[in-house]
């Protein structure tokens, strides 16, 4: 295992040595199948994601509350999907947010499919070991549910429409989810539809419109989803969607 003492990220994800205190830029990307962040983070409130979250210390140990006030420190946690947790303040972190139906997700699920658990066994991961392994499909996931998910990562569509499409009845496909997935797929709806206005920031959407391109109501609606999601606000992840587009042309 590699240690990374003295060093920080840089918006790029190359290792740097530093003698003295560099504060990382902030970055926000999104992957096939898989969203990073690298930055400083504040304390957060209470949120859980539809996703696998893998958050990584740059510098000391990554610290998280769980629902029941119960403390983690590691160099590494993983959060299951759905369950609720918030950050505590890092000056530096690596976070990625993992879909659940790839295969890097099944590789999860076989070790982590619950709360928030110690895994310094991935201290080393980077984004070039995530991304292959987000894009191919989950080899466990039963093939109408797969469907469905990435209709709804695609457009709105309502439940009993979706469960139609993928020719299961309603109660089936929820209860599938809820089985296979740990959560109702009107969760990982929402989720979607956050990647969505995310890809529409990005493009240079401004919020409220890029809230109603994703299908929220308006922009408050878009702001206590990814709050509620994600610990993070369209105000902050915009300038790093930005900036991240800008650099890549």
């Amino acid at each position: 295992m590699l240690a990374f003492v003295g060093a920080v990220l840089t918006p790029a994800g190359s290792i740097e040595d530093v003698n003295a205190a560099t504060e990382p830029v902030p970055c926000f990307t999104i992957g096939a199948g898989y969203a990073v962040y690298r930055g400083r983070t504040t304390d957060s409130g209470i949120h859980r994601h539809a996703a696998f979250q893998i958050a990584i210390a740059v510098q000391g140990e990554v610290a998280m509350v769980d629902a029941s006030a119960t403390h983690h420190r590691a160099v590494a946690l993983v959060v299951a999907p759905m369950a609720r947790h918030r950050m505590l303040a890092a000056a530096s972190l690596l976070t990625f947010f993992v879909e659940p139906h790839s295969v890097f997700a099944d590789r999860l699920r076989k070790r982590y499919a619950d709360g928030i658990t110690a895994a310094p066994e991935l201290y080393d991961l980077r984004e070039k070991d995530v991304g292959p392994a987000s894009v191919c499909p989950s080899s466990e996931l039963d093939p109408r549910l797969m469907e469905a998910m990435n209709t709804l990562r695609d457009r709105s569509v309502s439940m009993p429409s979706l469960a139609a499409t993928v020719g299961l009845s309603p109660q089936r496909l929820r209860t599938l989810a809820q089985h296979q997935l740990g959560m109702p797929l009107t969760r990982w709806r929402v989720w979607a539809r956050l990647g969505r206005a995310a890809e529409a920031l990005r493009a240079g959407q401004p919020p409220a419109d890029a809230a109603i391109t994703a299908g929220f109501a308006d922009q408050a609606h878009l702001t206590r989803r990814m709050r509620e999601m994600v610990g993070l606000t369209p105000a902050a992840v915009l300038p790093m969607l930005r900036d991240h587009s800008r650099r890549a042309t």
